[in-house]
């Protein structure tokens, strides 16, 4: 027993700290991707080739613009490019508070800002989350289950998951919405006492991921659904659900944006 807490004590605190800025994750880690929108020409073959549903690159009127939401966060994405236009960082903060947010034309993003009003006083101090899998490969469930280990310990903020949908403040989406599972979504969604919150998380919940145009998938959350965070990824890393939590709950400085770097703009 003496020799285990020895051992335990020379661990030293496993537990992450979360603050507002860049976690030291490594080199192959990809994050936040940057565009530059110089380099791109719109017409080469990587553009061609994407899906018209939800493109990585949106052909705009006023220029090409880069859609975080479709990304699988892939590195096919990147070499895809002839141009070099597209590369990833190693930046996990992407969470944000509305769809067209995830829109950007350098890698600049408005991250998501806290509730208001009633919502923050009702939430602001504890949040009770209730999963839904509604068609998904289970990447996302597992990094949801990995905030609850010591080295994430998302119960600290008060943040836990729960069993039941009546003892829930939120909804937590993953998966691409599949015909069999869209009942069972709605369901979850009216159990839930209002008012409530729903959390969209990984690239199927958002835009329907690799299974987008499939006749048997809704391409993620159905547009009826009031979405409050939309938290990208394929999947999201924990620290990146971690960010966008506290960011809504107001428990980080107030979102001043993450910059696209300078090497690229």
């Amino acid at each position: 027993m003496l020799e285990y807490l020895r051992t335990r004590k020379g661990q030293g605190t496993r537990t992450l700290p979360v603050a507002d800025q860049e976690a030291a994750l490594p080199a192959r880690f990809r994050g936040r991707l940057v565009f530059d929108d110089r380099r791109c020409t719109g017409g080469c073959a990587a553009c061609r080739a994407q899906p018209p549903a939800a493109p990585l690159v949106r052909l705009e009127a006023d220029g090409p613009r880069l859609d975080l939401g479709s990304s699988l966060f892939a590195p096919e994405e990147a070499e895809a490019c002839p141009e070099g236009a597209i590369r990833f960082t190693t930046d996990h903060r992407m969470a944000v508070r509305g769809r067209e947010d995830l829109g950007t034309r350098r890698g600049e993003l408005q991250l998501a800002r806290e509730l208001e009003g009633e919502s923050r006083r009702l939430f602001g101090r504890s949040l009770r989350l209730r999963s839904v899998s509604a068609g998904s490969c289970n990447g996302c469930e597992a990094e949801l289950v990995a905030l609850g280990n010591v080295v994430f310990d998302l119960a600290r903020f008060g943040v836990q998951f729960v069993a039941s949908p009546r003892h829930a403040d939120a909804l937590v989406l993953t998966g691409s919405v599949s015909l069999n599972m869209r009942d069972a979504l709605y369901a979850t969604y009216d159990a839930i006492p209002d008012p409530r919150l729903v959390i969209v998380v990984g690239a199927c919940a958002i835009s329907g991921g690799p299974f987008r145009g499939s006749p048997q998938v809704g391409n993620g959350v159905p547009p009826d659904l009031p979405v409050d965070l939309w938290i990208p990824g394929c999947p999201p890393h924990p620290l990146t659900i971690l960010d966008g939590l506290l960011r809504l709950l107001g428990r980080l400085p107030r979102a001043r944006g993450a910059r696209a770097p300078e090497a690229s703009a």
